[in-house]
């Protein structure tokens, strides 16, 4: 999320957390897109992180992005942390270790996630190359250690910093050296909403292994093709997850808001000053038992934030987002946006999505879940391989598009957007597999290459 909400308005029941939510109901013909991607700033002589202080570092990035756009400048204790188009457009905001996230605006059409991201490219080159600051298109940071990476001056990741070491081994890796990409989608009632979360999760698996762009750290293989994703499997199992209570009877806004009541907080934040309550549950907050602000109670804004900290395979705000992919090259980046419309935003391709999946048990899906990381296409679920289920998707995805007829000023559909995943699903090799087939061969097992060909 690009900046905290705010909304003082004070929350009295369960039944108000439920309506935030339920508020997300749209009608088909309101229907939008969003995209959001974190890429790595990285300086161009060496390769190293980038700091935010300085003439060349992030603060001054942020501060030439602010004067090209217009938008309006996020501050924290003096610091530029962000920016946002006040019209309702995007935003950008800084991840932890700088990663520099485009939240995209919500779109129509796949044609106009491309063009935002083709303009967002130019600006950011046109503020970043006289910086000597480029940016680099992969899942995790390829070549430097926890200890090199810089942080950013956000109140909210200090406290997050703090408290990651205690409930996962991978926290401080998943905030500062992970990069996604990531697709939000509407839904026009609790039933569809329900829908399209159940297929989401179940499927998230596939975007993972047609995404998985993370097979390197500190220079060398991991063993994985997506790290990140693994990373994700013990970072603080009690906000991630695959979620195995949403394909159970009863599954709504209500359970939604007790699964969140009682995931752990980070923080309250009180004017600019985040109060470190990590640890706590919402529930306790809302009964006014918070030790930390004791007779304390939240505001929309609270809840609104709390819910940004929840981080499963696929997140329910007043949209859906899919978060189970690493971040790829620009070109390849629209591919997961009609991934997910051409299964979703279909009626006909929801149904049939569904019906691949209805029958797999949790165990099943965590079990996939567990793999893909490791294996990518090659994972298997109820006897079928990942590559084939994938293969199955693609084509639903495809004709979910051409149905939908969106059409560019060239006649073209958005079918289009799909063709690079054409090839990795025919072959089953990933976008880490190609990686690591050039990083033993022509890169000469040196990952220093990927910093000119997988820059942004």
């Amino acid at each position: 999320m690009a900046r905290d909400q705010i909304d003082m308005t004070p929350l009295h029941s369960r039944d108000e957390l439920v309506a935030w939510l339920a508020a997300g109901e749209k009608p088909k013909s309101e229907f939008r897109i969003g995209t959001e991607h974190e890429k790595t700033p990285f300086t161009r002589d060496g390769h190293h992180p980038v700091p935010y202080e300085g003439a060349h570092g992030i603060g001054a990035l942020l501060e030439g992005m602010q004067l090209l756009l217009g938008w309006e400048p996020i501050m924290e204790n003096g610091n530029i942390i962000g920016l946002y188009d006040v019209t309702g457009g995007g935003a950008i905001s800084l991840e932890p270790g700088g990663q520099f996230e485009l939240s995209g605006a919500p779109v129509e059409t796949v044609h106009q996630t491309m063009s935002e991201l083709v303009a967002h490219r130019a600006q950011v080159h046109e503020v970043a190359a006289p910086l000597g600051i480029g940016f680099l298109g992969l899942g995790m940071t390829p070549s430097w250690s926890r200890a090199q990476i810089p942080v950013m001056p956000k109140g909210r990741y200090n406290i997050m910093t703090a408290y990651m070491p205690k409930v996962g081994k991978y926290g401080i890796d998943m905030m500062y050296r992970t990069c996604t990409v990531q697709t939000n989608l509407d839904f026009s009632s609790e039933a569809d909403m329900v829908k399209k979360l159940r297929v989401s999760l179940a499927l998230q698996p596939v975007a993972t292994a047609l995404f998985a762009n993370s097979p390197f750290t500190e220079g060398k293989p991991n063993g994985f093709l997506s790290f990140r994703s693994e990373i994700w499997r013990d970072t603080d199992n009690a906000r991630a997850g695959m979620l195995p209570w949403a394909f159970e009877d009863g599954m709504g806004f209500e359970r939604w808001v007790d699964y969140a009541l009682d995931v752990p907080m980070y923080f309250v934040k009180r004017g600019d000053s985040y109060l470190d309550v990590s640890g706590s549950s919402f529930r306790d907050f809302c009964d006014g038992r918070n030790a930390k602000i004791p007779g304390e109670k939240p505001t929309l804004s609270d809840w609104a934030n709390h819910l940004s900290t929840i981080f499963p395979e696929v997140r329910l705000k007043r949209y859906l987002e899919m978060r189970g992919s690493d971040n790829v090259t620009w070109r390849h980046l629209p591919a997961l946006p009609a991934f997910w419309v051409g299964l979703l935003y279909d009626d006909r391709s929801l149904d049939a999505a569904w019906e691949i999946a209805r029958h797999w048990s949790a165990e099943q899906r965590q079990a996939v879940r567990d793999d893909v990381p490791r294996l990518g296409l090659k994972a298997q679920i109820a006897g079928r391989s990942l590559q084939e289920i994938a293969r199955e998707c693609l084509g639903l995805a495809r004709a979910g598009l051409a149905r939908r007829a969106r059409r560019d000023q060239f006649g073209r559909d958005e079918t289009h957007f799909l063709d690079p995943l054409d090839a990795i699903v025919e072959t089953g090799v990933t976008p880490a597999e190609t990686l690591l087939e050039k990083y033993n061969g022509p890169w000469h097992r040196s990952v220093e290459p990927a910093y000119s060909e997988y820059a942004f």
